[in-house]
């Protein structure tokens, strides 16, 4: 299982970024995906998850309306669209997926949200 986080950057407030995940080494449209971030000195958060097809997302209430998960099955790719970032945004983002027991990461993304 491999996966592999691309798109983070420096983004002013406001502004907008598209993380993407590669996925490879599984069935990936058989697997539900997430995206977890992590700030300095803090926990890992859950920023949203997303069904096999698609179908299902949900996220956290600091990230509503704000994000939005997606994936291309055809393309083993799991996106996470990022509008309106706060500086509080600011975190190391990781792609998830929990396959027999055992959680698989990326190597993550930095996401600097700064003036």
């Amino acid at each position: 299982v491999q996966l592999v986080e691309s798109g983070g950057g420096l983004v002013q407030p406001g502004g907008s970024l598209r993380l993407s995940c590669a996925a490879s080494g599984f069935t990936f449209s058989n697997y539900r995906m997430r995206w977890y971030r992590q700030a300095p000195g803090k926990e890992r958060e859950l920023v949203a998850p997303i069904s096999d097809a698609g179908g299902s997302t949900n996220y956290a209430d600091s990230m509503k309306d704000r994000f939005a998960i997606s994936r291309d099955n055809a393309k083993n790719t799991v996106y996470l669209q990022m509008n309106s970032l706060k500086p509080e945004d600011t975190a190391v983002y990781y792609c998830n997926v929990f396959i027999g027991l055992h959680d698989y990461w990326g190597q993550g993304t930095q996401v600097t949200v700064s003036s």
